[in-house]
């Protein structure tokens, strides 16, 4: 039966160096940079809008302007979603590449590594186990031989 092992004490990473705060630090700022300059668009974008919209609805501006400039921001829309296809299906086709150069040979090669196993295994099995076992058996009789026979006490 096996004896249960002591509780493991969680392992505590040592504190990070001045280089390591220096670079996170730096790395947090840039991560703060670019949400800030996205929210900036994001709010010059709806701006601009607004003011399209406020332009638009001007008493002497007629409806089918409304209709054309609606037209083309839905056809800017389309646009970016088609660039948002062709940039997922180029990394899709990266990740295809990925799986069939880097990752199939390396389960072929772990395969190849189990069965070498698997092979050196069986060949100690044979060579070395069995006739150490043999060899015990045999040593046991003759043990067992001379304590019947006398010559050897128990």
């Amino acid at each position: 039966m096996a004896t249960p092992l002591p509780p493991q004490q969680p392992v505590t990473p040592p504190p990070p160096g001045p280089e390591e705060l220096a670079a996170r630090a730096e790395q947090d700022k840039k991560v703060r940079q670019i949400i800030t300059w996205v929210i900036v668009g994001i709010v010059v974008l709806l701006a601009l809008l607004g003011i399209a919209i406020y332009f638009l609805l001007q008493p002497a501006t007629p409806t089918d302007r409304i209709r054309d400039v609606f037209i083309i921001v839905v056809a800017l829309e389309s646009l970016v979603i088609g660039v948002a296809l062709v940039v997922l299906i180029v990394q899709l086709a990266s990740l295809i590449n990925l799986l069939q150069n880097e990752v199939r040979p390396i389960l072929h090669a772990t395969s190849d590594t189990v069965n070498s196993l698997r092979g050196t295994a069986e060949f100690l099995g044979e060579n070395v186990v069995e006739p150490v076992i043999k060899l015990n058996g045999y040593l046991a009789g003759m043990q067992r031989m001379l304590e019947l026979m006398g010559i050897r006490r128990k």
